[in-house]
């Protein structure tokens, strides 16, 4: 689309995993992000954007058009997980190693770890943009780039990848016929698969049913009941669009060889506003879309094609953006008001924000110690140690009043571990909130036990 934008008790189990399913923020499956446009000149500060989707939605993925040193700062000791983006116009100039080093040490260094950033994405829809000089610099500028973060010591935490529209697709309907252009697979995709493969990064792609439906097709790129659609090559039945653009894409890449890579969907959306003479250009049907593929995209259900998996997914956009150009459609994909008022309700504010989200999950069963028995929240065991830091200079950001007693001469300085800092940082935390479920998840490291972990002076 080109847009510059211990364990759970019983009771408590279903309601975490439910959220922990959909909101996972490392795990690339199943999760739900947004992209961050900022053509628009009523924008609010970056650090309020940032705080509102930390403190008021479920949203933990981020990704940007760009690497606006303000924003990437403003997500500082958020956790939240954040792509930037190289432009367009500086991918033939990344195919130099030294360069692409330069760029790293610009745009990259300078903020982990303090800001979570995950994947560095080298340009936007290249392919369909059709640049010659930078769709052939695509994939050499990938692989410096990579370099450049091989030697920062960086490459296991950020992953490189690139979007693309559906344009690559020459045959996309039915699903099974998926082919990419002749003259760009075997030349540039087949290429940019095996880098992808090589470094266990994912395939990337933005479908829009937007721009794919007719009024006969509504009902199926909406995700509500349809006739449905029949591909005779594999008698497999699609009860939405979005389905069979994701499996034409997957039968294309198989077609290369390349089924085993993970597709991620980098753009999809629904504007809720456009040209009055516009069908299913409402609030009404883009939240519809967006409510449905949220559920759709993390129920584990998968494709006809890619059965049993989630996909890790980013919706178009965070806000409405008056200064895009083109159509009204397109300054109304956002699912906030630059006052950070919601468009229409898909679920995504938490509790304290707004009542649609149940405002605590299932009680705890009373233990021996009755109703009030204490709970705390407390690493996993096995928890990854760069995850449990993650979560503790996440906390300590917050509020330092959390991590005061775990400094050097605090009560619980020692043991002078990571795991022991993290268990009374995270425990901090999730007791000085409504103790939600959502509150003890941290990126999946950590659960509730009714075992108090204190010890000698240091009291959680």
């Amino acid at each position: 689309m080109g847009k510059p934008l211990a364990s759970f008790s019983s009771s408590i189990v279903s309601t975490i995993l439910l959220l922990a399913s959909a909101f996972n923020i490392l795990g690339a499956e199943g999760s739900i992000g947004v992209n961050y446009g900022t053509v628009a000149d009523n924008l609010p500060p970056p650090a309020q954007v940032a705080h509102f989707l930390l403190e008021s939605t479920i949203i933990n993925r981020v990704r940007l058009f760009d690497t606006n040193t303000e924003i990437i700062q403003a997500f500082a000791h958020t956790g939240i997980a954040i792509t930037i983006t190289v432009p367009n116009d500086q991918i033939p100039h990344l195919t130099n190693l030294g360069f692409a080093q330069e760029w790293v040490k610009s745009n990259v260094q300078p903020y982990v770890p303090a800001t979570n950033i995950v994947r560095i994405l080298v340009g936007n829809e290249v392919i369909s943009i059709e640049n010659k000089l930078s769709v052939a610099s695509l994939v050499p500028a990938m692989k410096a780039l990579h370099t450049a973060l091989v030697r920062a010591s960086l490459d296991h935490r950020i992953k490189i990848s690139t979007p693309h529209s559906l344009g690559i697709l020459s045959s996309s309907s039915p699903p099974s016929t998926g082919k990419f252009r002749q003259g760009y697979a075997t030349r540039i995709l087949k290429p940019l698969l095996r880098f992808l493969r090589a470094t266990n990064s994912p395939f990337m792609i933005n479908p829009y049913p937007f721009f794919g439906f007719s009024a006969d097709t509504l009902d199926y790129a909406l995700f509500r009941p349809n006739s449905g659609v029949f591909d005779e090559n594999t008698k497999l039945s699609y009860t939405n669009m979005l389905d069979g653009q994701l499996d034409a894409v997957f039968s294309a890449m198989k077609l290369l060889g390349f089924s085993d890579i993970e597709i991620v969907i980098a753009e999809t959306g629904w504007p809720s506003q456009g040209e009055s003479s516009q069908l299913g250009v409402d609030a009404e049907s883009a939240a519809q879309y967006n409510r449905n593929l949220m559920q759709h995209v993390t129920s584990g259900a998968g494709t006809p094609l890619m059965p049993n998996r989630t996909f890790e997914t980013y919706i178009f956009a965070l806000f409405n953006e008056d200064l895009k150009p083109g159509p009204p459609s397109e300054r109304n994909f956002g699912l906030f008001q630059p006052d950070m008022t919601p468009v229409y309700d898909i679920g995504i504010l938490r509790p304290k924000a707004k009542s649609s989200i149940p405002t605590s999950p299932a009680p705890v069963s009373p233990g021996p110690g009755g109703p009030k028995e204490k709970i705390w929240c407390l690493p996993k065991p096995g928890a990854d140690v760069e995850a449990l830091q993650r979560n503790i200079d996440y906390v300590c950001g917050l509020e330092a009043e959390y991590c005061k007693p775990i400094q050097e001469g605090g009560e619980c300085f020692m043991p002078n571990t990571v795991k022991a800092h993290a268990a009374f940082a995270m425990n901090a935390y999730y007791q000085g909130t409504e103790k939600n479920g959502y509150d003890c998840d941290f990126e999946q490291t950590a659960a509730i036990s009714n075992v108090n972990p204190s010890y000698g002076n240091c009291k959680y």
